[in-house]
């Protein structure tokens, strides 16, 4: 990252919409709205507010972080598409960040050495998206890869493990939170570790919806 310049983060894998404008752990500028059905009318009046705290324009920007994923096919599909925008408005690169790294990366910041935990966020009422990790070095490795199981399958796997993400809602009557990460740490898991995932070729990058998305045309 260009110590300079800062980067632009969008968040839209499930209901929270969230963006940050991250110059280093010491300064950066975010906002989240939690509004049914609002990602598409109020991401961009979210960006535009940061741009106008932060004193900066997208032409400031080094790139633009978004979550790619897996999660609601509709939200990835307005972050993606705002983040490709925003990027080729302004001609820099676009940088997608997998969503439950992310939230990984996060939470390797709250919990102690070795600690295992799974992410995991409702696909369809039959089905789960999935992942296993544990805490490594003040970061994460994966103990199992992310995957999508069927329900029963997920609740066999928990076996008293912490559960993030809507799915826990299958095992206990509580939510563990967060469920997605923060802005924020899209921006860092971006600036930490994805150097080698930025591209100028919008057209053909699209979120990691891990699973084909099945329409009624095609079911015809």
């Amino acid at each position: 990252m260009n110590n300079d310049k800062p980067v632009l983060a969008i968040e839209t894998s499930e209901s929270i919409l969230g963006a940050c404008i991250y110059f280093s752990d010491e300064k950066y500028f975010s906002a989240s709205v939690l509004l049914k059905y609002s990602h598409a009318e109020k991401i961009f009046e979210t960006v535009e507010h940061l741009f106008k705290t932060s004193s900066i324009s997208a032409h400031d920007l080094d790139y633009v972080a978004v979550s790619e994923g897996p999660g609601s096919f509709t939200g990835l599909r307005i972050g993606m598409s705002a983040a490709k925008g925003i990027a080729y408005g302004a001609g820099k690169a676009l940088l997608p960040v997998p969503t439950y790294e992310a939230l990984a990366f996060q939470l390797s910041k709250t919990f102690d050495e070795g600690k295992e935990f799974i992410i995991s966020n409702k696909l369809n009422k039959d089905e789960v998206y999935y992942a296993k990790f544990q805490i490594k070095s003040n970061s994460y490795i994966f103990v199992e890869d992310l995957t999508v199981l069927k329900n029963e399958e997920f609740v066999s796997k928990c076996n008293n493990f912490t559960v993030f993400g809507n799915s826990s809602l299958l095992i206990s009557k509580k939510l563990n939170y967060p469920l997605v990460p923060d802005s924020l740490f899209i921006a860092k898991w971006a600036v930490e570790f994805g150097e080698s995932r930025k591209t100028f070729d919008y057209d053909f990058t699209e979120p990691n919806y891990l699973k084909k998305i099945i329409t009624k045309e095609m079911q015809k």
